[in-house]
């Protein structure tokens, strides 16, 4: 049986796990808190993150990060994209040399820039063969719930890749396999950005045709970058890119875009944290972005818009004013 370590109790996190335990493995979640393990175990629910979804019961927990790799073929690492590098160098010496780590997170590293697959390599040196990524329209609550998606795992070893696709294959998950590792992971990061721009327009008042604009520019901004970092631009149109950037934009699950609407309404970026239990990436990876952008010379200028609200509270309507006064030689037509 395959076992797989999830490293991570938030809602995509379990959600995954369910995931794994479904396809037949055998699936230990790391928690940090005690009695969060405890409710897992005892009820079969992450009452934090996913209350009312029963978990099945080869899930189980730990708070022990030897005990959850021990093991492990894959160790899935869902934690803050912020907090890896330094959850990794505690966890590294625990890692097996059999064991393929697979990320779930959807940022890039503040200060360095990196995607999260570089980071993983760069602190595990476990070689590019054995990280793995899994990207696309993955709204937790509705895969809790059973109820049919699609996805994409990327490695740069396709058998790699196709090992992982069979350890969460089930009847309503369905992993699409791909090397573009790059492609994958820029996707994933970029599209929380454009869900919080989307999340604005929306709080302002704002209809779908602004939406579609913003959705259809961000992705061609994301393109732009990820042609420049080597990625190959079909990805783009696929499950790790369009089809996350759709779900992201126009759900009200999404963490971003619900950060995005309430800064559009008029909160001040303290409320809307305060108003949040969970992550949203883009918060933090805007900045991140835009400094690998300028790193490449990669014009982003929705990306630009979303730093200057969140990070400088410049407000939204004028952000938008300044987005729309762009002369059209500014940037390639796509």
């Amino acid at each position: 049986m395959t076992r797989c370590a999830v490293m991570g109790t938030g809602s995509w996190g379990t959600a995954f796990a369910m995931v794994l335990a479904d396809a037949g493995c055998e699936v230990v979640l790391w928690a940090r808190r005690q009695e969060l393990v405890d409710a897992v175990n005892s009820t079969h629910e992450n009452p934090d993150y996913l209350p009312g979804v029963r978990l099945p019961d080869s899930v189980r927990a730990t708070t022990d990060a030897a005990e959850a790799l021990a093991g492990a073929d894959f160790a899935v690492l869902v934690v803050p994209s912020q907090t890896l590098r330094d959850n990794l160098a505690a966890w590294t010496p625990l890692i097996e040399p059999q064991t393929v780590l697979v990320s779930l997170m959807k940022g890039i590293e503040l200060g360095t820039a990196k995607r999260m697959s570089e980071v993983i390599d760069e602190v595990t040196k476990v070689g590019p063969g054995r990280v793995a990524v899994v990207s696309g329209p993955n709204l937790a609550k509705e895969i809790a719930n059973r109820q049919p998606a699609a996805s994409v795992v990327a490695c740069a070893d396709e058998a790699v890749a196709k090992r992982l696709q069979a350890a969460c294959h089930t009847p309503y998950f369905r992993p699409y396999t791909n090397t573009d590792v790059v492609g994958c992971e820029l996707g994933g990061a970029v599209k929380n950005v454009i869900g919080l721009a989307v999340g604005m327009a929306a709080g302002m008042g704002l209809g779908d045709n602004t939406k579609a604009t913003l959705i259809t520019r961000g992705l061609a901004e994301t393109t732009r970058l990820g042609e420049v970092l080597g990625a190959d631009p079909h990805t783009f149109a696929g499950l790790a890119g369009m089809g996350d950037l759709v779900a992201t934009c126009s759900s009200p699950l999404s963490r971003n875009n619900t950060f995005g609407m309430n800064l559009g309404r008029g909160m001040s970026l303290a409320e809307t944290i305060a108003a949040t239990r969970q992550t949203a990436e883009g918060v933090k990876s805007c900045e991140s972005v835009l400094d690998l952008a300028r790193r490449n010379g990669v014009d982003m200028p929705i990306v630009e818009a979303v730093v200057e609200v969140v990070h400088n509270g410049r407000p939204t309507q004028e952000a938008l004013q300044t987005l729309m006064s762009r002369s059209a030689k500014a940037e390639r037509r796509r």
